[in-house]
């Protein structure tokens, strides 16, 4: 009896670490975290605090707060619940109204003139979201585990930009997609498959944007 009870209270307790993790990684998390990273570890830090505060405010705006409250607004009006959105035939309408609020956070970067390689991880955010919204036709990838990939793209991308070690840093993103894929399998959203998917499709775009030896065919949109 007592086994039993402490395999209830583990299980309990693993379902709990996993929809934590799911939320603080969540898909409109990653560019808000990436630049925050940018801004506190990198030579970035140097730029003037408003700078950062601008920038930082027009990612929150476009990247979180408005596909949140959009997303929100869609699931009370049609009465979805939570659990419904992750349905692959209702994934649709919120993976559109990113795409939308992407497009108004890249343009806009772009009036104010802010470096391509900030602008890039926008751009690889928007090229994850329409790859997904293509597949989900046929099939589902995991958007948690693309922006994870996305993160970890990025930072061997700029570590050929910038010339610095990203091993720490690599060791550090690669056990939280390990621990993020695992919260989405246990969560039962998504399977093996579609975990790797995800993670490879971020992996790849943000290499394709950000790369400065494979973004070729992107600085027409970067620069």
């Amino acid at each position: 009896m007592d086994r039993e009870r402490e395999h209830i209270i583990a299980d309990k307790t693993m379902l709990q670490v996993a929809r934590i993790t799911s939320m603080v990684f969540t898909p409109f998390s990653i560019p808000f975290l990436s630049f925050l990273v940018l801004f506190l570890f990198s030579y970035l830090r140097i730029m003037p605090m408003q700078y950062k505060l601008i920038v930082l405010g027009i990612i929150y705006c476009f990247t979180i707060l408005t596909p949140t409250i959009t997303i929100f607004l869609f699931r009370k009006i049609n009465g979805f619940d939570r659990q419904e959105l992750g349905e692959r035939k209702k994934r649709y309408i919120p993976i559109l109204l990113t795409i939308i609020s992407y497009v108004f956070c890249w343009l806009m970067m772009r009036k104010l003139n802010i470096p391509w390689y900030m602008t890039g991880i926008i751009l690889t955010s928007l090229l994850v979201s329409v790859i997904c919204i293509g597949v989900n036709l046929k099939w589902k990838l995991s958007e948690h585990m693309a922006g994870i990939g996305g993160v970890i793209g990025g930072l061997v991308s700029f570590s050929a930009l910038f010339g610095y070690n990203p091993v720490v840093w690599l060791c550090l993103f690669i056990l939280i997609a390990g621990i993020l894929g695992s919260a989405r399998i246990i969560l039962g959203h998504h399977t093996l498959g579609e975990v790797l998917s995800g993670f490879a499709v971020g992996l790849v775009c943000a290499l394709l944007v950000l790369h400065p030896m494979m973004n070729l065919l992107f600085r027409v949109f970067l620069f």
